[in-house]
């Protein structure tokens, strides 16, 4: 078990600049956080607590999105979990639906919990996860590295791994017998 909390997901490579075809809103104002989760991953409420932190530090410097995915075949109803009830109870966070992982797939997230912050000229400045492991709330690289871009301060960590089941958009990824349909 102590080998799975530690084992990372696969990390997409998003792309560097923001995707004109999204759906996904960017801020012109703010730099701009988006974060995908699959709706019945348990590893995901450590990721859903660490926005909380963020949000709740950095409020007014950043907007934040989280998308859930919606695999083919399953209804929003099967989204709008206890998790999509957590991410909309976290004040200024925009909780959406991603219909088949669409955007998932624009910005290549493969693992529940991959968090991209794009600046306010679409250019991609962090990429992972802002967990230590799977399901383990606290201090770590990804929430340290995003509090120091927002604050403006030289970070080390542009990428960090991303702990969480698979999305399942893409078809060549083990699925997680936890969360998957």
């Amino acid at each position: 078990m102590a080998q799975y909390s530690q084992t990372a997901g696969a990390t997409g490579t998003a792309p560097a600049l923001w995707p004109e075809a999204s759906w996904v809103s960017h801020d012109p104002v703010l730099p701009s956080l988006v974060m995908f989760l699959h709706p019945r991953c348990p590893c995901s409420r450590a990721t859903l607590g660490e926005l909380e932190q963020l949000m709740a530090h950095r409020q007014g410097l950043f907007s934040a999105q989280v998308w859930f995915i919606q695999p083919e075949g399953m209804t929003e109803d099967w989204v709008k979990t206890d998790l999509w009830h957590a991410a909309a109870a976290i004040p200024g966070v925009q909780v959406s639906v991603d219909h088949e992982g669409a955007e998932a797939r624009r910005f290549q997230a493969v693992t529940s919990g991959q968090t991209l912050l794009y600046d306010v000229g679409g250019g991609l400045i962090f990429q992972g996860g802002i967990t230590l492991a799977r399901g383990h709330a606290g201090d770590n690289p990804g929430r340290d590295a995003i509090e120091s871009l927002l604050k403006q301060q030289i970070t080390h960590a542009s990428s960090t791994p991303v702990y969480g089941c698979a999305l399942g958009w893409k078809k060549d990824q083990e699925k997680c017998p936890l969360c998957q349909p």
